[in-house]
């Protein structure tokens, strides 16, 4: 898990799945997931759950992408110097990025079109989904909750909890029984 601080190649381009439709914004999120390459990828309704499940500041476009570990462990060592597969990263987009290095902690980013992108490797979630005993679809959304708060600006690392409270509070908002920091123990 890991959220980028430098802007990510435009790697995973914007697809057609969806939610919900342009002009159509419940919650101000506009969520594509594809395979990186543009080609959407069923992932039972994870673009609508995400888009539900946000907090209600959360607005913009968000590119979420569903690729190889091998792909991820490129961008892992290419971005964050860590020569390994992870299982998300999310690589914010420039102006949410300024605002994360000015410490601003919270999901406002008002006028921003595109939030970011988030990656999620297939094999890893996979893996964890069957070594924790929930299905792949599980799995996503628990990754993609967490990615996406990444792109909010929330840092785990730095802010002494709050990421993992607003991450707890969203996750029982959206059904999931354990959210990925509550699961690596805060780290």
């Amino acid at each position: 898990m890991g959220a980028v601080r430098s802007s990510s190649p435009r790697s995973t381009p914007r697809g057609s799945a969806r939610a919900p439709a342009a002009g159509a914004l419940r919650r101000g999120l506009d969520v594509t997931v594809s395979d990186g390459r543009g080609r959407p990828v069923a992932a039972r309704g994870l673009a609508r759950w995400l888009a539900d499940t946000a907090p209600p500041a959360a607005r913009g476009e968000v590119a979420l992408a569903i690729v190889s570990d091998g792909f991820v462990r490129r961008l892992n060592s290419t971005y964050r110097g860590i020569d390994r597969v992870t299982d998300v990263l999310s690589f914010p987009a420039e102006s949410a990025q300024r605002a994360a290095s000015r410490g601003r902690n919270r999901p406002t980013l008002p006028g921003d079109a595109f939030l970011g992108d988030i990656v999620i490797a297939r094999g890893q979630a996979r893996r964890q989904a069957s070594s924790l005993g929930h299905p792949l679809w599980v799995e996503l959304r628990v990754l993609a909750l967490h990615g996406l708060l990444h792109l909010l600006g929330y840092d785990h690392e730095r802010d002494a909890g709050q990421m993992a409270r607003v991450e707890a509070r969203l996750r029982r908002k959206g059904s999931l029984s354990l959210g990925l920091i509550e699961r690596e123990g805060g780290r």
